[in-house]
């Protein structure tokens, strides 16, 4: 597939993730799972950390209760994440630089966007200095899909309520098994450099239509 067009675009609708994608928060998360681990006494796990992010909230505590064997109610869980989460949220997290204004470049020209996030909406309703909803047209949080971003669920539910094709949505990702599994949905797909440095670029820029450093430049 030949590389898409960002601006003007030559998808019919985007669909963004948050985290990582449109801003920085892995060290956010980072210091949430080390909080978890150590609340339990159990060693911080790079590894888990890693799939956690694709899991999201209540697959992912569930996850950590088979794992590690946990007496914690998933729903226990789900509620602290969320409580850590939404305080580290609410005044650390602004967008990356020139994310929004390419955001509101392709609303101008009448491309419907959804955001697909494995985040939960409290977390992203805690934000003061980004307003999600305000900006995109749906968003799709993981907890509304059966499954985690290694299965294109959370993507096809954001196209579904665009009232898009797959063929004609473009997904903006930074991790490569949403990448790989939004490819599978028939999707274009752009993967985009960010700071974790867990990021496995090498990979994406193999899987993806069309790599990006950033948002810096795109909206013109």
């Amino acid at each position: 597939m030949a590389a898409p067009s960002l601006l003007p675009p030559s998808f019919s609708a985007g669909i963004f993730d948050f985290d990582g994608t449109l801003a920085e928060t892995w060290h956010l998360w980072r210091r949430v799972d080390e909080i978890f681990f150590s609340t339990r006494g159990l060693p911080f796990d790079e590894d888990a950390s890693a799939t956690l992010a694709t899991l999201g909230f209540s697959a992912g505590a569930r996850w950590c209760v088979e794992r590690y064997r946990l007496r914690d109610e998933v729903s226990d869980i789900v509620d602290e994440w969320n409580r850590l989460g939404a305080a580290l949220y609410e005044e650390e997290v602004r967008l990356r630089p020139g994310a929004e204004a390419y955001l509101r470049a392709l609303r101008a020209r009448g491309v419907p966007l959804a955001l697909a996030t494995t985040n939960d909406p409290h977390v992203l309703g805690a934000m003061r200095h980004v307003d999600v909803f305000g900006l995109f047209d749906e968003v799709v949080c993981g907890r509304e899909v059966a499954r985690g971003k290694d299965h294109p669920d959370i993507y096809l539910e954001a196209s579904r309520r665009l009232g898009t094709a797959p063929g004609a949505c473009c997904v903006f990702e930074d991790i490569l098994p949403g990448t790989l599994s939004a490819a599978r949905a028939g999707m274009t797909t752009v993967a985009v450099r960010c700071e974790d440095p867990r990021q496995p670029a090498r990979e994406l820029r193999r899987a993806a239509d069309l790599w990006i450093d950033g948002w810096e430049g795109l909206a013109g």
